[in-house]
């Protein structure tokens, strides 16, 4: 069986469920709603950039009753509370691939659920919260599961091999040989990741509407540039949608042409 396909069909079939139940970028009191994610590099300031850009959309963005949230390590908790599974479950959803000989002994055993439905229930949240609006998904394929979704951007960040180790060396308190050992095993298990549950190599530039080295533009800037791209895509969609959107929108007026 190709579990590729099949699993092509889950997204797409999600997609299809979500927009036809919610037209896309309008909530039903005429606020927006849109979806930023972001994949990166290890060690490219991505949880930094995400955090700046959470406040600038929040200060800049349009009118939304949610205020805007950044999902990354806490998706996991948030796929275990949508989907009713136990919170040990954390331990064996990494961003990266389990061994099919470890996951076939754990459902032997009882232990979770088949990693396969883990990455679909992790799709399905992820789809979820993108169709909310107001949200910054980092990592985990977000881009790749929620590209059918017109009101989102997606975004890569990359930066030099050194630059990454000196920011992983600050951020978390290791030395040299640590950071790059981290570095390199966190990129193999995400370029795994996207490869066995997506079938695309997260170096794919055509994957993103943007991609920044956060070693020639700096955090607050890398933050300030995906906002405005997201600003102007909002404008772009909305535009047609929203009599009142000028209104509901306070930076639009920076973005008329």
């Amino acid at each position: 069986m190709n579990t590729q396909i099949g699993f092509e069909k889950c997204v797409s079939y999600l997609n299809s469920q979500l927009l036809a139940d919610n037209p896309p970028n309008l909530i039903a009191d005429n606020t927006v709603r849109f979806a930023i994610t972001i994949s990166r590099q290890s060690g490219s300031g991505a949880h930094v950039v995400a955090e700046k850009l959470a406040e600038y959309m929040q200060l800049h963005g349009p009118h939304s009753q949610l205020p805007w949230a950044v999902f990354d390590r806490n998706l996991v908790e948030q796929v275990l509370e949508d989907h009713h599974l136990p919170s040990y479950l954390h331990r064996v959803m990494p961003e990266d691939r389990v061994s099919d000989l470890t996951d076939m002994l754990h459902q032997m055993f009882g232990l979770h659920p088949p990693f396969w439905t883990l990455v679909h229930q992790t799709v399905e949240t992820m789809l979820r919260l993108a169709q909310q609006g107001s949200v910054i998904l980092i990592g985990r394929g977000a881009n790749l599961a929620t590209r059918h979704l017109p009101q989102s951007l997606h975004v890569r960040l990359v930066a030099p091999l050194e630059k990454r180790i000196t920011h992983t060396q600050e951020r978390n308190g290791l030395g040299r040989k640590a950071a790059l050992e981290r570095i390199q095993r966190e990129d193999l298990g995400r370029q795994r990741y996207l490869k066995k549950y997506f079938g695309k190599d997260p170096e794919d530039p055509l994957l993103y509407d943007l991609i920044i080295n956060t070693d020639a533009v700096p955090y607050d800037e890398a933050a300030t540039l995906i906002g405005t791209a997201a600003l102007r895509k909002i404008k772009e969609d909305c535009h047609h949608a929203a009599p009142r959107f000028g209104e509901a929108f306070p930076a639009y007026a920076l973005l008329a042409e």
